[in-house]
This record gives C-alpha cells, sequence and structure tokens, in this order.
C-alpha cells in the first residue's frame, strides 16, 4: 500500500518530549515556526519532505518507523473490520481507512471492538451452546492482553530499562543460573528443585521458597527464576502499568501481569543494548544468539520481535507461534505483515510446513495481496517435561522481515542472489484474501460473489467475481 501524505503527529511529540523541550524550543531548532509545528503534532498538517529530513538529520528520527509500527497494525484490524458484510453499502476508499487512523485513532479502536462484539454474538446465534457462549459479546480477558501488547509495539519501556539496569548490576552475561539464584538468595528468597509434578514454578510464600522443576533445562529454570524476580522486585511497577491500561476485568488484569513479568524476565536475560548490537552483528541467527545468551530458540524470536526502543530500535519484525491445529497463541508485527484475527492463518505460509521439517529452518520469500514482500523464515519446536512419558508439547515458530531489510538476516544471503526471485503468494487468511484462484482456498472471502459451474470442476468448487 503507498504511503501518502504523512501524519506523524504522535512520534514527533514524543521526540520532543523525549528532549524535555518545550513546543517553542522544538520549532526554532527545527527551523519552522510554533503553530506549524503544533499542527503537525496535532495531525492538522502532513509533515513535509524538508521538515522530515531535518528530523531525521538533527534528531535521529527513524524512517524506518514512520510508516509502520502501530499505524499499520491499527490499519490492517480497522480493514479487516470493514470488510465485513456489514458495512458493505459503506465501501470506504482506502484514504477515508487511513485518515481515521491516522486522526481519530479512538474511533479505529471503537469500531473494532464493536465488530468483534458484533462477530461473537452473531456466531451466538449461529448455534453456539447457550452456557458457553455466556459473555461472548466482549473480547475475553486472554484476547484483551493481547490486543494490549500488540498496539504498545510489544514493547514496555519502563520495564525494559530496569531490567538491563538490573542485568548489569548482576553481571548476567556470565553465568545467568548462579547469579540469578544468588540475587534471589540475598532477597531472602530460597530456591529449590522439586519432583516433577507438571509445575515449572511453584513459590511458597510462607517460607519464602522458590521451587523449580528439577526436570526443566536451564533456560527454562533461569527464566523462571527472572519471572520470580519481576514479582519481587517490580511488582509495584508492574502493576502501575497494569492499572493505567485500563482492562474491563480483573481477570484480564492478572494475565497481563503474567504477560509483563514475562516480557520482564526476557528483557533481562536478554539486555536490550547487548542483544540488539548481538543480533545485528550475528544477523539475527537465532541459534547463535540462543547459544550467546544461553536461552532458548523461542525466548530469541521473541525478543527480537521487542526491539522497539525509540532512537534504538532494531530490524522490524513479526513473530508468531502456532500450534498444529492453526491456532496463533503469540503474534506481533512491527512490518505491514499483520495476522488474521478471526479464522487461521494462511495455509500457504510456510510456518505449516514446519512440522514437516524437524530441526530445519524453513525459509520462505512471499508476497501478499498489497504487493508487501517478506522474507518468512520458520521452525518447528518441541517442548518436553520429564522422562519417556512426560508431555511432548509441539508446535511452530515464524519470525522475518519486510524484504528491504532481509540483507539483516543471514539466512537471506543466497536468496537475495537470485536474478529473478520467485515470491510464493501468501494472505492474511482466507476469509479476507483478495486472491481468487487460490487452489489451498478454505472457504470463501466475505466480499465476494460466488459463481458455481456445474459442467466444470476446478481445485476449489467455485468461482470468486
Amino acid at each position: 500500500m503507498a504511503i501518502g501524505k504523512l501524519f506523524i503527529g504522535k512520534s514527533v511529540r514524543e521526540l520532543r518530549l523525549s528532549r524535555k523541550w518545550n513546543q517553542a524550543q522544538f520549532a526554532e531548532r527545527l527551523g519552522i515556526s510554533t503553530s506549524y509545528l503544533n499542527q503537525i503534532e496535532s495531525n492538522n498538517r502532513p509533515v513535509s519532505a524538508t521538515v522530515l529530513l531535518g528530523l531525521v538529520d538533527k534528531f535521529q528520527l527513524q524512517l524506518s518507523g514512520i510508516a509502520g509500527g502501530e499505524g499499520d497494525r491499527l490499519l490492517s484490524a480497522f480493514s479487516e473490520a470493514l470488510s465485513d458484510p456489514l458495512f458493505e453499502t459503506v465501501s470506504p476508499t482506502v484514504q477515508d481507512i487511513k485518515l481515521v487512523v491516522q486522526n481519530a485513532p479512538g474511533i479505529a479502536h471503537g469500531l473494532i471492538l464493536a465488530h468483534q462484539a458484533y462477530r461473537r454474538s452473531t456466531e451466538q446465534l449461529a448455534g453456539i451452546d447457550q452456557e458457553l457462549a455466556k459473555g461472548m459479546t466482549e473480547a475475553t480477558p486472554y484476547e484483551e492482553v493481547r490486543d494490549y501488547f500488540h498496539f504498545i509495539d510489544n514493547y514496555v519501556h519502563d520495564l525494559d530499562v530496569a531490567a538491563e539496569r538490573l542485568a548489569s548490576e548482576l553481571g548476567l552475561s556470565e553465568h545467568p543460573l548462579g547469579a540469578l539464584k544468588r540475587e534471589l538468595q540475598a532477597r531472602g528468597i530460597a530456591v529449590r528443585h522439586c519432583v516433577d509434578d507438571g509445575s515449572l514454578r511453584s513459590f511458597d510464600a510462607v517460607s519464602s521458597t522458590l521451587f523449580l522443576n528439577k526436570h526443566s533445562p536451564p533456560q527454562t529454570q533461569q527464566f523462571q527464576m527472572a519471572v520470580q524476580l519481576a514479582q519481587t522486585a517490580f511488582g509495584g511497577a508492574i502493576d502501575a502499568i497494569v492499572g493505567a491500561a485500563g482492562f474491563r476485568t480483573v481477570e484480564a488484569s492478572e494475565i497481563c501481569k503474567i504477560g509483563l513479568q514475562n516480557y520482564f524476565a526476557g528483557a533481562l536475560l536478554m539486555p536490550y543494548c547487548e542483544f540488539a548490537d548481538a543480533a545485528a552483528s550475528l544477523r539475527h541467527d537465532v541459534e547463535l544468539l540462543a547459544l550467546q545468551f544461553r536461552t532458548s530458540i523461542e525466548q530469541v524470536c521473541h525478543r527480537l520481535s521487542t526491539l522497539q526502543r525509540p532512537g534504538r530500535k532494531g530490524v522490524p519484525m513479526f513473530f508468531a507461534r502456532i500450534d498444529r491445529a492453526g491456532n496463533i497463541t503469540k503474534r506481533h508485527s512491527a512490518t505491514k505483515l499483520q495476522f488474521a484475527r478471526f479464522g487461521a492463518a494462511c495455509p500457504v505460509w510456510n510456518v505449516h510446513q514446519a512440522f514437516e521439517a524437524q530441526g530445519r529452518i524453513l525459509r520462505q520469500m512471499a508476497e501478499t495481496p498489497d504487493g508487501g514482500k517478506y522474507l518468512s523464515l520458520a521452525l518447528q519446536v518441541t517442548k518436553r517435561s520429564g522422562g519417556f512419558r512426560g508431555q511432548a508439547i509441539t508446535y511452530a515458530l515464524a519470525f522475518g522481515c519486510e524484504m528491504s531489510n532481509a540483507e539483516a538476516f543471514v539466512y537471506a544471503d543466497d536468496l537475495l542472489e537470485t536474478a529473478k526471485p520467485v515470491f510464493e503468494p501468501i494472505g492474511v487468511s482466507c476469509r479476507i484474501c483478495e486472491r481468487t484462484r487460490c487452489p489451498s482456498r478454505a472457504w470463501p472471502p466475505m466480499k465476494g460473489r460466488i459463481d458455481i459451474d456445474h459442467h466444470q470442476r476446478m481445485t476449489v468448487p467455485y468461482e470468486i467475481r
């Protein structure tokens, strides 16, 4: 999707506030009038090319984040909602949708929530059991928290900085397991190993003892100790973040606390600047990063998707975790590629093939219907607990970037040398995909008429007009 006029008031305002300048001071250094700056920050006027170059040259504004980030995620979700036949008579233009997202994001968020409620109530009327359907006209607590992290760019600044500072104080880079254990003991918490009862971590508040599953790998044990540190030392900060988020239910607040504790643990084990530098120097080789930071590959992939610190952003990436049934259990994208909010992911996407290629990282050059081109990487991960009779959980990880950033990935070297690269056509999900001739289509798009020719049978038993 081509980018027209740039309304980047939020980015400009954050840039000014990060330097603790008022509008007059910032406008003077930028060489524009205070009134013009005020109009830019209020999204009443687009930023000109001259001003944009000044922001990049004088204040190191990152161009990679201007057309991406929250705007693209909100634009994708808003467009998907408006693709519902419910809005067939409205048919807003792309420019209309972009203007709402840029100038009135609150309205876009509100319509998305309303559309979610509409879809759930429609599903209830379609025959969902009455008892199971109670409360489904609102987003579930899990979905509410998922969307919270999605729209804050999967980056929590205060926790990230605090974790980085603590990692430096503890010297985690040498022996993270020992350093974390000593820090917990210094805070009055004993660390013990327990017989496998299915739990990864169990804390006894009475005796101030943290019990870890002795069969868990070191990466899991140190992550759970980091989670315990988040609860013990940063519980107040996490409570403040959750309170400011304004969740509708207690359940959502509690789920978000878990997410923030896990976020802190990842940021502690993989401190921002050190990890970002290593990612760049190792060219995003997730296996080497996992070895260097003594973490799992999933932890590395997840951390790569959080490198969104203002003024120090990493390569914009997408990341998802998918189970064998096609459910997306984790998802985030700092690129223009967005994941479906309803229905399964595109069957042509290489993440589904990862289950057939254990131990290998699959590569795919993919193109979406809007012309976006991506490097998509996928691999299967299996987590085991206990011995032969222990439970094994298998899922696939998908991560990657836009092809314009593919040179930063070791996985793209020979692909970029191809004279005429071949991109596989993928979509977000069948329900909104524009491709009419895809042989892998699972069901018709919500918009589009179906024609059936009883005298001819193609792979898909209907034509889409």
